[in-house]
């Protein structure tokens, strides 16, 4: 994948940066000290708009030199906690409003409803197979002992036993 430069277009603007940070609750500091330096909040952002713009894992947030995966995991979820995103997405849905507006009045939601491949039990005491498949003919050259034959055991066919 390679690392991420600066002018990737990944990153967030500056505008947008500017109403994100005050959102950000200020972090923690370790309580011992002597912990690496804690990855500066812009940077963590960058990774965690990453992975969402991408679908990638967080795994290979690492191989992009934005930061860790595990700071950006761990910033994740911290945020979630303190309502960062819901606070963003209502900031953004009030934009909208603002910009375009949102008919209120008629609103849609998107979804499917369809039985669950494997889930629940049979309503019918009927199988699922095709119903022609309990009525097709057998094979004129099948054997009535079976594949194992009559005495249980695979035999050849009479013409290469040996000795015969």
């Amino acid at each position: 994948m390679g690392l991420v430069v600066a002018d990737d277009g990944w990153r967030i603007p500056d505008e947008l940066w500017e109403q994100i940070e005050p959102l950000i609750p200020p972090g923690k500091p370790h309580p011992l000290g002597c912990h690496n330096p804690r990855v500066p909040d812009r940077c963590a952002m960058d990774a965690i708009l990453f992975v969402l713009r991408t679908g990638c894992q967080w795994e290979a947030v690492s191989a992009t030199g934005l930061c860790s995966k595990s700071a950006a995991h761990r910033r994740f979820q911290e945020w979630t906690q303190a309502g960062v995103f819901r606070q963003l997405w209502l900031r953004g849905l009030l934009a909208y409003e603002e910009l375009q507006g949102i008919q209120w009045e008629w609103q849609a939601l998107d979804g499917t409803m369809t039985k669950a491949p494997l889930g629940g039990e049979k309503n019918r005491s009927q199988s699922y197979r095709s119903s022609q498949e309990g009525h097709e003919a057998h094979s004129a050259h099948r054997r009535s002992g079976g594949a194992l034959g009559r005495r249980g055991s695979r035999s050849q066919p009479t013409g290469l036993q040996a000795g015969a």
